[in-house]
Order: structure tokens, then C-alpha cells, then sequence
């Protein structure tokens, strides 16, 4: 899917991978999880990769298979380097109005993946397991 750099995105995006989890299986709380993921990571695209830029698209792709979902969320933005990110959990960071997505998607997926997009921007890919899967 390609959606617009808005707010209204990210619901739609969320709508859209909790339809695949849900008919893959997942239970309640893990379609919590998921979903608190998925709309990190969109936020993530639209505010900080993007720039609500109405020109730039927020791609989505969401797959199931052999028990795990794959979830894939690029921007068009200028890119970053996640390993110079403050870490949300030092003192100094603790009060600040942002900056705790990543963690909550490493809390809530089983793998994590934040890399630079081919040509320009940011792609996050994230999994999650079905109970009992490897």
C-alpha cells in the first residue's frame, strides 16, 4: 500500500495488518502488540521521515506465512542512523515527549529491523511470531 504523510495514514495502515493478523490467529494481546507497532513505526514515517511532505508516500506491505507476520514500513524522508538515537531509558531522557517507539517496537515484535531504504529514506521491518512458531 502507499499511503499519504498524515495522521489519518496510520490508522489505516493499523486496519489494515490487524485484518492479516487476525485471520492468521493472533490473540488479543498480540494484535495489542502489533498494533502499538504498526502505528509507532507509521508515526515514525509520517512525523519524523516524511514530514506530513503531502509529495512523500509512507509504503506499507504486510505478509503471513508459516505461522508469522511481516510487516514492512518505508518512508521517503532523509534517512537516520538508529544507533545514534538517545536511549529512552537513560535518566536524563526519561520526561521527554518522544523518542520511546523503537523500544516499544522491539518490546512488542520479535525481531526488529531498522535500515536505510534503497534511493533515499528509512525502511522498518518487523515480525511477529505466531505462539508455538519459530
Amino acid at each position: 500500500m502507499l499511503l499519504d504523510s498524515n495522521l489519518e495514514s496510520v490508522d489505516q495502515a493499523e486496519a489494515a495488518v490487524l485484518r492479516l493478523a487476525n485471520t492468521v490467529g493472533f490473540d488479543e494481546d498480540d494484535l495489542h502488540r502489533i498494533s502499538v507497532a504498526v502505528r509507532e513505526s507509521m508515526v515514525n514515517a509520517v512525523v519524523h521521515g516524511n514530514r506530513y511532505n503531502a509529495n512523500k508516500k509512507v509504503h506499507l506491505s504486510v505478509s503471513a506465512e508459516a505461522g508469522k507476520l511481516t510487516i514492512r514500513v518505508a518512508d521517503e524522508g532523509d534517512g537516520f542512523d538508529a544507533s545514534k538515537l538517545p536511549d529512552p531509558l537513560d535518566e536524563k531522557n526519561l520526561l521527554r515527549q518522544s523518542g520511546r517507539g523503537i523500544l516499544l517496537m522491539q518490546a512488542f515484535v520479535d525481531e526488529l529491523e531498522i535500515r536505510p531504504r534503497a534511493g533515499h529514506g528509512t525502511e522498518v521491518r518487523m515480525v511477529k511470531r505466531l505462539p508455538g512458531h519459530p
